[in-house]
């Protein structure tokens, strides 16, 4: 099978669509040229998890997904058929909901004793003093006392354990703190056993976090002490009934629980505390995720145990790393992944900003395609239409189209109210370092916590990768004088020079331990920061043209020259001609379709501008006093022109997790049933209106077959630029999907076989007149894909990229370059403005004989129309013949 991949295809499984429903689409997926079925997380998540991600144990394969042999069913299945697979991990964060995670109900029950205890984020030493040396848990839905009072918590005996019981959730109760309980329980029963086992619980170690032998012997202990238990309380009736009796009394007497509970190594909490106050780091603002020190040699090898011996036996050729960025020293990580995976393609979910280069110290074949994305779309993007764009925009909202001042009200809210509990923890670190320094120790606590809330804010990318021990970056450097510049400009009250400390600090010029701390907590934070207050938050108020609010986008840019597009593409092969090229992911927010459709608006601004002011008109009168607001309302006419036609359901769907993510009227935290339901009254209202219906099917109508050339056009350009091109599953055919979980949808593979099996039957004129069927599209990536196949040589990391540049009246209408010196691809753009009229374009075909992959026709070298490649199917794909 192939090491290095010619395609990838996204499955996203679930229990929907299992390890062993991938081995029936593995004969479907070869059929259409993909070298290897790249496929989310299958370790063991928590139970019925949509995505994986949420991974609660890394030693096994998921149960609910087939578990280990249903995983060496379709590793069979792949070598059968001469395919690879990819694999998505998640190194920085488990799932710790219930008892499913082992490593964190050890650390629940043992608390710094655990030995497992270092391997999570977990700030034991500089915990509250009103809870030190606990894990605060924020799971309650009231206040700790209240919760208490009304009986909601209870302890429970069963098979030797006690735990501690809340609605769906579950605790361990530390074997150290039974020892009263059972003294208790050993008076009510004279069972000797039994007062011998209170001693035992009150004699068990209390190791430090680094002593490895004291909390092996604790492991011991309390498992004899368990085990004893357990068959006592079988074979001695007066035993389990003193347990039965000592639990009634203390579960009916909210002092002499929470007696109890005060002995753990845990706090209950309102779930609102996580704002502000939480003793261990999460992926993003999500509680159930706690994050792993995988720094750390021994984590590392643990939860990597799986998919490192997948790649060395060779069922497994790649790895995608999901979320590095969360990582303390991703470098060190993908260095540590190298060493064990020397020949594994690996990949980095890394959000480039633009301008921005992937770290050259990582030795990985590159990122997931975002940056991809975004360029290729780019090139559909017409500038003229910047300008009218934004004016319907302002005219709309009241407000100036100002994404960056939108990011910087996004972030500083996520910081405040999300991450508030991480910004806590950096401004404890920041007042102790501070009093180690004598020109710094009277900042107040308010002073520390603003300067850092706002440098996070300015950040103008995800993080920096100071380490210690080397030198900063010139990238670095940058980063963080253009984060503290802007913070001066922004929040002149702060102190000036509290601000040149904090750079010092972030940059690693100060010595020590806890400033290097800071430094390294701090790039942990800033991720989150931009991921929640842009792609979550920003991307959700901003709607001058949605299609460009994409992860790792940047609405202010309005389009990208073909020329640029070009340059882009030659850097890209010259530093990373093993990335993967994306289109649609399971993270995007739109798919590649719905984005290539509102394109086209760029192109027609002003009747945009007519129909949307048009629609406002008429539909005053069905908004409410409530919602929705105008920002609102304008975010719905666009996502109905680029998905449409599209049901009720979906669409209130999507309008929910908008309006919540947009944080303005209503959130997950504090939402708004009233503005809510306004909104969604509103739509459902308009979708409900046979004449709105028949509004929008007559503008969308003229749109659809210009959308799918945009989207053909993109497609061939992912499936022959340098990389690796990636399918998200079903997006071989139209796929108008939105946002999560929109675009989890169930895939109609049956219908997709069918299709692929019935090319080869069909002409080019016919399969064009399928389009319907999405048939063009699904031509364009097995041709494409079956090329790259046959001439390895002419699209791998030695294959060239040149330009080709067309000649006449419509050239900036044409993308056109060579891979190799045998494949020539040309596809036209901004094509509403075509208007299917090429006039006297040229395109200088080098010499020799041209077949054209998707016609059949067969060309020779020298200046060629433009309209005559394209006439007979909308892109080319031309292939130099071999001579006789």
């Amino acid at each position: 099978m192939p090491t290095e991949p010619i395609a990838t295809y996204r499955l996203q499984l679930d229990r929907g669509c299992t390890l062993d429903d991938a081995v029936g689409l593995v004969p479907y997926l070869a059929a259409l040229g993909i070298s290897h079925v790249y496929l989310s997380p299958f370790l063991q998540a928590v139970p019925g998890s949509p995505h994986g991600y949420d991974v609660v144990d890394p030693c096994r394969v998921n149960r609910e997904l087939g578990g280990e042999g249903a995983r060496q069913r379709l590793c069979a299945a792949l070598a059968r058929a001469g395919m690879g697979q990819v694999l998505d991990i998640v190194p920085n964060h488990m799932a710790i909901a219930g008892a499913d995670n082992p490593w964190w109900w050890d650390v629940l029950e043992n608390g710094p004793s655990s030995r497992y205890a270092p391997w999570f984020d977990v700030d034991w030493e500089s915990s509250e003093e009103r809870w030190p040396n606990k894990v605060l848990l924020p799971v309650l839905g009231d206040h700790y006392g209240r919760v208490l009072e009304a009986g909601e918590l209870q302890i429970r005996f069963r098979d030797g354990r006690f735990r501690l019981h809340y609605r769906e959730h579950c605790f361990p109760i530390d074997p150290s703190s039974l020892d009263t309980l059972l003294q208790r329980v050993y008076r009510r029963s004279r069972v000797e056993l039994l007062g011998f086992l209170a001693e035992s619980c009150a004699r068990l170690p209390r190791p430090l976090l680094t002593a490895r032998d004291p909390a092996e012997r604790r492991q011991r202990d309390q498992e004899v002490i368990r085990s004893l238990l357990d068959e006592i309380c079988h074979e001695d009736a007066a035993a389990l009934a003193a347990v039965e009796v000592e639990l009634d009394c203390i579960n009916t007497s909210p002092d002499a629980l929470d007696l109890l509970i005060g002995r753990q190594n845990y706090r209950l909490a309102w779930w609102r505390t996580a704002a502000q106050d939480l003793g261990y780091r999460r992926f993003f603002d999500i509680n159930d995720l706690a994050g792993l020190r995988v720094e750390e040699r021994e984590v590392f090898e643990a939860i990597h145990a799986l998919p490192i011996r997948w790649v060395q036996e060779g069922s497994v050729q790649g790895l995608r790393v999901d979320h590095p960025d969360g990582l303390r020293d991703p470098g060190q990580y993908f260095r540590r992944l190298r060493e064990a995976c020397p020949n594994a393609w690996i990949l980095a979910e890394k959000i480039l900003e633009p301008g921005e280069r992937l770290r050259d110290d990582w030795p990985i074949a590159g990122t997931t395609g975002y940056d991809f994305l975004n360029r290729v779309q780019g090139l559909f993007v017409d500038p003229s239409g910047e300008s009218p764009l934004t004016e319907l925009y302002e005219e709309i909202t009241g407000h100036a189209a100002d994404f960056a001042g939108t990011v910087d009200l996004g972030k500083r809210q996520v910081l405040r109210e999300l991450l508030g509990s991480e910004v806590q923890r950096l401004t404890s670190l920041f007042i102790t370092i501070c009093e180690r320094h004598r020109r710094h120790r009277d900042y107040t606590r308010e002073q520390l916590h603003e300067a850092l809330l706002e440098v996070a804010t300015c950040f103008p990318v995800y993080r920096t990768y100071v380490t210690q021990g080397a030198d900063p970056t010139e990238t670095d450097i940058r980063s963080v004088q253009a984060a503290i510049d802007r913070a001066r400009a922004q929040a002149p009250h702060l102190d000036q020079e509290l601000l040149d400390f904090l750079r010092a600090l972030l940059l690693l010029h100060i010595d020590g331990d806890l400033e290097a701390e800071l430094a390294l907590r701090f790039q942990q934070l800033t991720g989150p920061a931009m991921a929640k207050g842009v792609e979550d938050t920003a991307f959700y108020r901003f709607h001058r043209l949605v299609a460009l609010n994409e992860v790792g986008g940047d609405p202010k840019r309005f389009g990208l020259s073909v020329a640029d597009f070009h340059e882009a593409c030659r850097v890209a092969l010259m530093r990373h001609p093993s990335a993967m090229l994306a289109s649609s992911t399971h993270d995007t927010k739109r798919s590649e379709d719905v984005r290539a459709r509102l394109l086209l608006l760029s192109e027609i601004p002003q009747v945009w501008t007519t129909t949307v002011r048009e629609w406002m008109r008429r539909h005053a009168r069905h908004r409410s006093s409530e919602g929705p607001d105008p920002a609102t309302e304008y975010l719905l006419y666009q996502t109905l022109v680029g998905a449409w036609p599209i049901d009720s359901e979906r669409v209130t769907t999507y309008l929910e997790k908008a309006i919540r993510e947009a944080k303005v009227h209503t959130s997950w935290t504090q939402p708004d049933p009233a503005y809510e339901q306004a909104v969604l009254d509103f739509a459902l209202g308009l979708l409900g209106n046979r004449d709105f219906r028949q509004a929008i099917d007559a503008f969308v109508t003229p749109l659809v077959h210009p959308g799918r050339v945009n989207s053909l056009a993109q497609t061939l350009i992912k499936c022959t630029a340098p990389g690796v091109p990636d399918l998200y599953q079903g997006t071989e055919l139209w796929d108008l999907s939105l946002v999560d979980p929109d675009n989890r949808r169930p895939v109609d593979f049956e219908q997709r076989h069918h299709l692929l099996a019935e090319l080869d039957t069909l002409s080019p004129t016919e399969i064009l007149a399928r389009s319907d069927d999405g048939l063009p599209k699904l031509w364009i990536i097995r041709e494409a894909l079956a090329l790259r196949r046959r001439r390895p040589e002419m699209f791998g990391p030695n294959g060239a990229y040149q330009p080709l540049a067309a000649a006449g009246a419509k050239a900036e209408h044409a993308v056109a370059y060579l891979r190799g010196a045998g494949v020539l691809i040309l596809v036209p753009r901004l094509v509403i403005g075509l208007g299917d009229d090429w006039q006297d374009t040229r395109l200088p075909l080098p010499p020799g004989r041209w077949q054209n992959r998707f016609t059949g026709a067969l060309l020779n070298g020298g200046s060629t129309p433009v309209a005559d490649l394209l006439a007979p199917f909308p892109v080319a794909l031309l292939e130099q013949m071999e001579e006789a």
